[in-house]
């Protein structure tokens, strides 16, 4: 068992729907700018392709990621790879594998369970490290509030995504 790649695909467009929407300067892209000290003339003169290329790149590492977060089932091929028999797929292991994913495969493999774990990631791994480079960098309560928030919305909505369909 493994991921749908086309899914992880999908799923890592979320984060630049979801940019579009978060900081569009009638949702809350004014008030980012001020509280990461951006103006408009810092802005100017980025190469676009590149920055929205690498962070689709990004996404898809973070797809994957979220992919053995939100799919409970893929720990158990991992736990047992070095099984004997299990990479040749024969033997007491991959019987064992293939029966346990028979039974319980779908288990947790909802919208909203992935939503949830998503969620969660992004309180337990997005925040503190934005708020981490946001006290060294002196940025303010504001800043670490909306971009985190993004964050853990769209790692939610990804997680929500990946745990339905892939």
């Amino acid at each position: 068992m493994g991921p749908n790649f086309l899914i992880l695909l999908a799923a890592a467009l979320i984060p630049m729907v979801m940019g579009f929407i978060w900081y569009n300067p009638k949702t809350l892209g004014n008030a980012w700018m001020k509280a990461a000290d951006v103006t408009e003339e810092k802005m100017k003169g980025a190469n676009m392709g590149l920055i929205f290329g690498l962070s689709y790149v990004f996404s898809v590492m973070l797809a994957m990621a979220v992919y053995f977060i939100v799919v409970h089932q893929a720990h158990l091929f991992s736990a047992l790879m070095n099984e004997p028999g299990m990479q040749e797929q024969t033997g007491e292991a991959w019987a064992y594998a293939q029966d346990f994913i028979a039974k319980y495969g779908q288990n947790f493999r909802t919208f909203k369970h992935g939503l949830f774990h998503g969620i969660l990631d992004g309180f337990f791994f997005a925040l503190p490290i934005i708020a981490t480079n946001a006290m060294f960098e002196r940025k303010g309560f504001k800043y670490v509030a909306i971009n985190s928030g993004y964050w853990i919305i769209t790692i939610g909505l990804m997680g929500g995504v990946i745990c339905q369909f892939a």
